[in-house]
């Protein structure tokens, strides 16, 4: 490994970015050698799984890259394969490059709207047009980046504790993590389907058929369009099961004003889905929709989010107002926003 110029460091990392796979010729010219050691958590683990746990603000496949090309060592030797097992005590010592992954995760000072805090979680009501965590083109100005400005514990956890994420232009409830145990249980409740997350959407064209549906379809990439999601026949295209229930709350000539509950969590699931049934999202240009009644944005808001808290076992319920351009278009269209969750 290079010894000039670096900087030594043991400290814990930023957070990780979910998806963004960085190259390493992207790497910057400052280099860091940073010295590890191996935890009771990462006992038995692959190395690569183990640094990425230990280095969050990189990607796993990056950290692949530096293995193999000899800039990580165990003990006194180089290790090249991701693959080899660790022990809890064992010392590792890795050369790190900065990508615009890496330096994305600064604290950015901004207003975030917290419904509910105590010391295991947050939930927070995301405004429209708030990108959750940093990604190609949106590096800065995350709600990550706020978080970690916020809150110091947030530095201490994989993406500042967020665990499930709302699109850029949806608005709404999301509970975020504020310590390792909670953020381990709030992955599992939302992989058990414990955590109840109900949507309000403005669509397309007026509703017709049963009041209540419920969508059984799997959601994959879009064979034909990489960029976006579909319903895919998962015997011909890969993809995973997902479940919506849909309810129409009031319908008028233009559309109509639906509440969805969703029962997995697939990427832009109520958007493909309320496609799927012939009625695009409002504003929703990527899955047939379009601007209209003054809406510029996908009408799509997370009004209500229930769950039993991780740690103390209090059932806990919010509710976010609908915000004033999705009441402002139902007013347009003629519709009647009832702020009682149950109706």
């Amino acid at each position: 490994m290079k010894q000039s110029g670096l900087i030594i460091s043991g400290a814990p990392a930023d957070e990780e970015l979910l998806q963004a796979p960085e190259d390493a010729a992207e790497a910057g010219s400052e280099a860091e050698l940073r010295a590890l050691t191996m935890g009771a958590a990462q006992h038995g683990e692959r190395l690569d799984r183990a640094l990425t746990t230990l280095v969050p603000e990189f990607s796993r496949s990056y950290l692949q890259q530096l293995i193999e090309t000899g800039a990580v060592s165990l003990g006194s030797a180089v290790c090249r394969k991701p693959s080899i097992r660790v022990k809890a005590g064992d010392q590792c010592l890795i050369e790190l490059r900065p990508t615009p992954q890496s330096q994305a995760f600064k604290a950015e000072p901004m207003p975030i709207d917290v419904v509910f805090e105590d010391e295991h979680l947050l939930v927070v009501n995301k405004p429209a047009a708030l990108v959750v965590h940093p990604a190609p083109g949106n590096w800065s100005g995350t709600l990550l980046n706020g978080l970690l400005a916020r809150d110091e514990v947030a530095r201490l956890l994989p993406r500042a504790g967020i665990v499930h994420r709302l699109d850029k232009d949806t608005s709404g409830l999301m509970v975020v993590a504020r310590s390792r145990a909670a953020m381990d249980a709030l992955v599992h409740l939302i992989a058990a389907r414990e955590v109840s997350r109900q949507y309000l959407a403005l669509a397309h064209h007026p509703w017709s058929g049963p009041d209540t549906r419920v969508v059984d379809s799997p959601i994959g990439r879009d064979p034909r369009n990489r960029l976006r999601m579909a319903v895919v026949d998962l015997n011909q295209n890969a993809g995973k099961p997902a479940s919506t229930m849909v309810e129409l709350l009031q319908n008028c000539e233009q559309g109509c004003w639906v509440r969805c509950t969703l029962q997995t969590g697939r990427t832009h699931q109520i958007r493909v889905h309320m496609a799927s049934l012939g009625h695009p999202l409002v504003a929703d240009v990527v899955y047939g929709g379009a601007p209209t009644a003054g809406l510029q944005r996908q009408g799509l808001h997370a009004f209500r989010l229930a769950f039993v808290h991780p740690v103390t076992g209090q059932a806990l319920e919010f509710h976010a107002p609908l915000p004033p351009d999705m009441t402002q278009a139902m007013s347009v269209w003629g519709l009647r926003y009832n702020a009682d969750p149950r109706a």
